[in-house]
């Protein structure tokens, strides 16, 4: 089941377990991580901290099960001194339990499930992603600030689905029309689409991650819908669909922690260079696995490369959030360990014949998740 890359060919002292989806529908999700994390380590000629750095790669294939299975190998048989990436918030979940008992160092690049954020928070346990509802809040900001008075509500039947719903109803206080959850991984939305005609709302709000994305955006484009009703997203119109989406996505507008578009020193620096190495452009799920490397370059060198006392990597990792120049902005750990950060808007415009993404303005600025209150655990 594993296989693993060395960043170098000497003895490792730090050894990262890796963990995304690499097969399957979801794979750019999961390959995006994987870049973005190894290309701050090749920055560093394969070292964290100063310290020789190898990382062991496995493919959770979106499944629990597995995902379960692989943390108990990367604690158990592995002994990583880190963990990153974790899947989706359902293969979070399921290797929470393992990781939160073995002490280890866990930064998930893709998920912030509500569980984690709050009373089941742990000192071990971190998220350079997100919130699962801090996109979502920002979309519902938006959305409410426009004036939309009756939008509609989509995203699949898992719990990062529910968060995302529950964030945006928690900006938005118009009328919800319907709240649709859909199966993991579906691919033919028209039965859904035609639901959601008939009801007639202003708007549409959705999260569909990865290939999700791809096939819903596809579809309402074909059906027309895009040009009539103003379609609002997270995680679905991104740097990982934009490349299958082009023309259908012009004129959605999604909210998010990062864009390839972000005009920043600091961020252009990193798209260039992951345009250079790996000839496309990143998403924020590379954006978020960079960061991670350089969270984790900050704690490894504040300790001197010694990080056997778990919670003292675990500590220094806390405070590593607050130093390191973050490609998306303002970036600090809060006290439940998820992101203090920024949550922009960005619409897709028809510019000279082409698809391109345009930010449009700060829908929450240094936000703060809405469980955070509830940790007690750090």
């Amino acid at each position: 089941m594993a296989s693993a890359l060395a960043c170098q060919t000497a003895i490792a002292d730090i050894k990262i377990g890796f963990s995304a989806p690499l097969s399957g529908g979801q794979a750019a999700v999961g390959q995006d991580q994987l870049d973005g994390f190894q290309l701050a380590l090749q920055e560093r000629d394969g070292k964290l901290g100063g310290v020789a750095a190898t990382v062991i790669r496995e493919d959770d294939q979106l499944k629990p099960d597995v995902g379960s299975q692989i943390v108990r190998k990367f604690v158990e048989r592995d002994r990583v001194d880190a963990i990153v990436g974790l899947g989706f918030s359902n293969v979070l979940m399921a290797g929470l339990k393992t990781i939160v008992d073995s002490g280890t160092v866990a930064i998930a690049t893709n998920a912030g499930p509500s569980l984690v954020a709050g009373a089941g928070c742990a000192p071990n346990v971190f998220s350079a992603a997100w919130q699962n509802d801090g996109a979502a809040e920002g979309m519902g900001k938006y959305v409410q600030d426009k004036g939309f008075k009756r939008v509609y509500l989509m995203a699949p039947n898992y719990q990062a689905g529910k968060d995302m719903i529950a964030g945006f109803k928690r900006f938005y206080k118009g009328e919800v029309v319907d709240e649709v959850y859909t199966q993991v991984g579906q691919t033919d939305y028209s039965a859904e689409i035609a639901q959601l005609q008939a009801a007639g709302p202003d708007a549409v709000f959705v999260f569909y991650p990865g290939g999700m994305g791809v096939n819903y955006i596809k579809q309402v484009s074909q059906a027309g819908l895009l040009a009539r009703t103003p379609v609002f997203s997270v995680f679905t119109v991104d740097g990982t669909t934009m490349p299958a989406l082009r023309e259908a996505a012009v004129g959605s507008v999604y909210s998010a922690m990062w864009d390839a578009g972000l005009q920043t020193p600091r961020n252009q620096a990193f798209v260039k260079a992951f345009e250079q190495r790996y000839q496309r452009v990143p998403s924020e799920y590379a954006a978020t696995a960079y960061d991670a490397a350089l969270i984790l370059d900050a704690a490894v060198g504040k300790l001197g490369g010694n990080v056997a006392d778990k919670k003292a990597f675990a500590q220094a990792v806390r405070e590593a959030g607050s130093t390191i120049e973050s490609v998306r902005g303002p970036f600090a750990f809060n006290n439940n360990h998820m992101p203090i950060q920024n949550y922009y808007t960005f619409e897709v415009k028809n510019e000279g014949g082409k698809p391109v993404v345009v930010e449009t303005g700060v829908a929450l600025s240094e936000h703060k998740d809405a469980y955070h209150g509830q940790c007690k655990a750090s």
